[in-house]
């Protein structure tokens, strides 16, 4: 095995000096740094990343916690792509990832605490936002570094969290349908529980309310984040003695479900009803139709996440931030003028 004294003998430097180069001391001489990385190269020596980390007394590694089990948060398209900007960073910094799979909140809670009391990582990034989490509680209890995805629960001030403005894009995808004519509009939205679906429903209602148009029984739907969740959402709708005239749908994954759905039934987007979605993820271009969508930036809410966390994981006394990412509206063929 090659060894940092080889590779000094090989250059003429002192091992220290080749200690410092793999650290990329600012000190040592860029003419010295060539040199001393080309012998590397040439002998194969590859640093020993753990004693590395040890010294430094970091994981150069970080968890993101899901959710719910990453074998069903996978299934959205969100995930997948919130990842891969986190991915981009972290590889950037020469970082690696640790994702969470927990099948319950308990679970999630377990692993979360094993990521901490092992010293796996030197922050998480919470992939979501949840009324009393009790994820938040222990890393808050712990001052352990952490980033949220989403709007906290509280405290706003305290809790460093990359979010768009959800009410704001609610609103304007509401508004979208009611310039169009439509009165009756329904919503369908994740969990209760979940920021995000709490507030892109404040603005929906927000919308209808300065429209003077009523919020109708059985027009406010929670389900899963999955296409399931959208088919069983459109059931309860479809056998209402009023149907909707438009559905504003808080996930494009739900949305294919939702769609399916409506075509099973002999009831066709847009001529019949309207729909417009939230996050502009791949599947809104190829369905048919093509869906009018709320582009939230995804992989800048991940790769934000990341530049946040491991500020904060360097220096832990950064004062906690909110980094808003913008959103805008992808216009496509879901939605029609309703007479």
């Amino acid at each position: 095995m090659v060894t940092i004294k080889d590779v000094a003998k090989a250059t003429g430097v002192s091992p220290s000096t080749v200690s410092r180069v793999i650290a990329d001391n600012p000190r040592i001489s860029p003419d010295t740094k060539k040199k001393v990385r080309e012998a590397m190269e040439k002998l194969g020596y590859h640093t020993n990343i753990h004693a590395r980390n040890l010294a430094a007394k970091s994981t150069r590694a970080i968890g993101a916690i899901m959710p719910s089990s990453a074998d069903k948060a996978l299934q959205n398209p969100f995930f997948p792509e919130v990842l891969r900007g986190i991915g981009a960073v972290i590889h950037e910094r020469q970082y690696s990832l640790t994702l969470s799979s927990g099948e319950t909140e308990q679970e999630i809670l377990e692993e979360v605490q094993r990521m901490v009391y092992g010293s796996y990582v030197d922050g998480v990034i919470l992939l979501y936002s949840r009324v009393d989490d009790p994820v938040v509680a222990f890393l808050e209890e712990k001052g352990f570094p952490f980033v949220m995805i989403g709007k906290p629960f509280s405290r706003l001030d305290e809790i460093t969290h990359v979010d768009n403005d959800n009410f704001t894009a609610g609103k304007q995808i509401t508004n979208h349908l009611i310039a169009r004519g439509h009165d009756r509009i329904a919503f369908i939205g994740g969990s209760k529980d979940l920021f995000v679906t709490r507030d892109r429903e404040s603005g929906y209602q927000s919308a209808l309310e300065d429209a003077g148009l009523p919020v109708r029984d059985g027009y406010i739907i929670h389900t899963e984040f999955l296409k399931s969740g959208g088919k069983e959402a459109v059931e309860q709708l479809l056998s209402l003695a009023v149907r909707p005239t438009g559905i504003v749908v808080t996930d494009d994954l739900m949305s294919l479900g939702v769609l399916s759905t409506l075509e099973e039934s002999g009831v066709q987007v847009p001529r019949d009803i309207s729909l417009v979605s939230f996050n502009n993820a791949y599947l809104s271009e190829i369905t048919r139709p093509a869906l009018t969508t709320v582009d939230i930036n995804i992989y800048a809410l991940g790769a934000q996440s990341a530049m946040a966390l491991i500020e904060r994981t360097i220096d832990k006394t950064i004062k906690p931030k909110r980094i808003i990412v913008p959103y805008n509206i992808i216009y496509r063929s879901s939605v029609r003028e309703y007479k």
